[in-house]
């Protein structure tokens, strides 16, 4: 006789409730963690994951049959979608089409994603008010292969050094790879690429002050393996990185994990797990909770390319 299925689970989730079918699916087999216990980690950062989230369209990384049975890269709602569940619509210029994403405003849509199968939130840098103004500007502190981790604690600091004299607050947190992100809050005055242009341009001045350390060369074939990649194209339209406190879909289950700037010397990324990073959460909460009151005009960078004769950066294919 064929094995029957776990029972599916109701969880209240704020108002509402959420049915979670398979809860013992094995997602990540090296853990021996569940589908379930993956609902239980973002309950647990709910605050910190629906910030990170609010409002923005989401692409989701899904695996239906836990990480041995690959992902899907999800930009469209997946099908069976209660009606409570906000989306936004958003347009792919290549293809000449569009579609509804998600777009968390509660918990509980964080929860409904996991239960279709969600380990990964990957969301726009704009918010479904106006998709096409970016109001998040991304730093992507992106390590090549040879590049050893002090090397991108080293690059952090120098980050950190031009923003302060830019008068600019910056919120790292770990990628939950092996790199780090840094997240400023902007005004949604301006499109993708004059983001991206000033992207460029602070990318270029990181590395004009620790030239041995970074490249921003577009490809990869002309970059120095043993160096770290300022990677400004994160910033282009319908370009996604994992959110703050998403799990990444690897066998540790790491969480991409708001950090301070004092405690990156002391830190590595594989410290921060669905394992870990509850308890760190219970005692410091979101300590990003705070970046919408910090917002920054970057109209003085738009003037440092125009200085430096930071060119349009290279297009990229709009999908």
């Amino acid at each position: 006789m064929a094995k029957s299925a776990t029972p599916a689970v109701e969880l209240p989730v704020g108002e509402r409730s959420v049915r979670i079918s398979n809860p013992d699916r094995v997602y990540f087999p090296e853990l021996g963690a569940t589908k379930l216990d993956l609902v239980r980690y973002y309950l647990s950062v709910g605050d910190g994951i629906v910030n990170a989230l609010w409002d923005r369209p989401c692409m989701l990384h899904r695996f239906p049959k836990g990480l041995p049975g690959g992902k899907v890269h999800q930009k469209r709602l997946p099908g069976g979608a209660p009606d409570w569940i906000p989306t936004v619509r958003v347009y792919f210029p290549r293809y000449g089409r569009h579609a509804d994403e998600l777009c968390v405003r509660e918990l509980a849509d964080v929860i409904w994603a996991v239960q279709m199968s969600t380990v990964e939130f990957h969301p726009w840098n704009s918010r479904a008010s106006d998709t096409e103004s970016p109001d998040e500007w991304r730093i992507d502190l992106d390590p090549m292969p040879d590049c050893p981790w002090s090397r991108v604690r080293r690059v952090a600091g120098v980050v950190h050094e031009v923003l302060d004299e830019l008068g600019a607050v910056g919120w790292p947190k770990t990628s939950g790879g092996s790199g780090l992100h840094v997240y400023v809050r902007i005004a949604p005055e301006f499109g993708f690429k004059d983001v991206r242009r000033a992207a460029l341009a602070f990318a270029q001045e990181v590395q004009r002050r620790a030239p041995r350390d970074v490249t921003t060369a577009w490809w990869r074939r002309d970059r120095d393996p043993a160096q770290l990649f300022v990677d400004y194209n994160q910033n282009a339209r319908d370009h996604t990185i994992a959110a703050a406190y998403s799990v990444r879909g690897n066998p540790a289950a790491t969480v991409s994990t708001p950090v301070r700037w004092a405690e990156i010397d002391d830190i590595h990324p594989r410290d921060f797990t669905i394992e870990t990073v509850p308890a760190r959460y219970t005692e410091l909460g979101d300590i990003q909770a705070g970046m919408d009151d910090a917002v920054f005009d970057i109209a003085p960078l738009l003037e440092l390319a125009d200085r430096h004769g930071v060119d349009e950066p290279v297009d990229l294919d709009e999908s």
